[in-house]
């Protein structure tokens, strides 16, 4: 199959497709949910205490958390306890300094508008936890989703009929774990990691077949910020790896010394990969900085540490089936995503099969990981970094499926009818969530999820969607009431 250019112009066609797909992201914000909660407070607080407080104080952060992420780190008097401070001092924030270098550039425009409209007689606060500020933060993170999602598309479309990349666009962005974090938890990593993840894929195929070395360096500063964003993000290097592996390979069989030129060869492949190391070390420098500067050490993570993973006990089937969050019981359509990755890879190994050494690499790292479930997570939230080969996978299904098909006209209106099923359920499931009528943490019922999606989601979805628009602010305290309610009966393991 004939290959267009990657770095070519859209054609007009893609251009309407990706124009549409621009105005109902517009069309959507409305649902934007400009909230900090949980994992997001640490997220948030790395870009708002240097951002306010040119500093790494992170406890007005603490203060200004919901009271599940709160109540056990402050003390009666509202002060941070002992336990939750690190050797240099610090507050513990293990999370991730990524998100916040992708929302400072938006939180600097919008700091920079509160305070002129303070200096025209405005009374808004400037404590980065206004409304402008979590709002800018909530639009940042959705922007950032959707450049995801159009990557993703630019990608699949390049082996895909158009039709059917857009229609696993579609489907990804709104039957996967993804809407959830792109704009329910905003404060979260997820839809960052799906940007950067998209990116660095992006990048790495368009640049693949003759990479310069500008182009190493490119790529070795994308590669940063995706691990900046989510450390699990390094499993996505396999698609390099695998790369760098073929070089060699070719590099140093025995008849390419009588390839005139082999030499230099080798030498520019060695040059390349240590440029691309180093690039990658400097641009992982806001991780190693704020973990010495919080924990005393450039590499403690804050997690679990390493030996205690479960390296003998990988929970592989659990990851994918397990009632407890698992992805494939939770988001279903991304099964038909992975046949799809092993399609491509039978029909273009060459990257089908970087592809898949990625998926594998990630899928293993995460069946080690002890919160494997993820906690309080929608589906298997971590997978979210995949959305682009998700997109890749689902779209190369849906070709495949047509051609089983007479017509294009009946392959259309199946997959349409695919997609409004599965967008259905998925909103259901969300809504379920998202209002705790299902258990935010731990193993679901599927029988329970089953009588709910007909009997009790059509009852309330209208009602509380007014709400969740127009009286946010209540909406969310009893989401979060519901929420300590849950807790008390169901406290999480010490």
């Amino acid at each position: 199959m004939d290959q267009q250019d990657f770095s070519a112009s859209p054609a007009p066609r893609s251009r309407k497709s990706e124009g549409l797909r621009f105005i109902l992201f517009l069309f959507l914000l409305p649902f934007l949910n400009p909230w900090v909660r949980g994992d997001g407070v640490g997220y948030y607080a790395f870009a708002r205490a240097p951002l306010i407080q040119h500093n790494l104080d992170f406890t007005e952060d603490y203060r200004h958390a919901n009271e599940s992420f709160r109540g056990p780190r402050l003390d009666l008097s509202n002060q941070p306890r002992s336990d939750f401070r690190t050797p240099t001092g610090h507050l513990d924030n293990h999370f991730a300094v990524g998100p916040a270098i992708l929302w400072t550039p938006f939180l600097l425009v919008t700091h920079a508008g509160v305070l002129f409209a303070r200096a025209l007689g405005s009374s808004v606060a400037t404590d980065g936890f206004s409304t402008p500020y979590r709002v800018t933060m909530a639009f940042a993170t959705a922007f950032y989703a959707f450049l995801g999602l159009l990557l993703s598309f630019r990608l699949a479309r390049q082996y895909i009929e158009e039709r059917w990349a857009l229609l696993a666009t579609l489907s990804i962005w709104w039957a996967s774990s993804l809407p959830v974090y792109m704009y329910f938890n905003p404060s979260w990593s997820h839809a960052h990691s799906c940007f950067t993840v998209a990116l660095f894929i992006w990048y790495w195929h368009r640049t693949r077949s003759s990479r310069s070395l500008t182009q190493w360096l490119i790529l070795a500063a994308i590669a940063g910020l995706m691990l900046n964003v989510y450390y699990a993000n390094a499993m996505v290097l396999a698609v390099l790896a695998i790369e760098i592996a073929r070089q060699y390979y070719f590099a140093f069989r025995p008849d390419a010394s009588a390839t005139p030129g082999s030499a230099l060869r080798l030498s520019q492949l060695l040059l390349r990969h240590s440029l691309f190391a180093v690039v990658l070390l400097i641009s992982l420098l806001p991780t190693f900085i704020t973990r010495y500067l919080i924990y005393g050490s450039a590499f403690e993570s804050g997690y679990i540490p390493l030996k205690d993973w479960l390296w003998r006990s990988p929970v592989f089937f659990s990851v994918l089936f397990s009632s407890n969050h698992g992805l494939l019981y939770w988001t279903p359509i991304l099964l038909l995503a992975i046949v799809g990755l092993f399609l491509f890879w039978r029909r273009e190994p060459r990257a089908g099969t970087p592809f898949l050494a990625a998926f594998f690499a990630f899928y293993l790292l995460i069946s080690c990981y002890p919160d494997w479930a993820g906690i309080s997570s929608y589906g298997n939230r971590f997978f979210v970094s995949l959305t682009s080969l998700f997109i890749l996978g689902l779209a190369v299904f849906l070709d495949r499926a047509a051609k089983r098909f007479r017509s294009r006209r009946a392959a259309l209106a199946a997959a349409c009818v695919f997609f409004a099923t599965c967008t259905l359920w998925n909103a259901g499931l969300m809504f379920q969530w998202g209002s705790h009528l299902i258990p935010a943490r731990g193993s679901v019922s599927f029988s329970e999820i089953a009588h709910n999606q007909f009997f009790v989601v059509p009852r309330q979805l209208a009602s509380n969607v007014h709400r969740y628009v127009f009286k946010r602010k209540a909406f969310m305290q009893q989401i979060e009431d519901r929420d300590l309610r849950q807790l008390e009966k169901n406290p999480p393991p010490p």
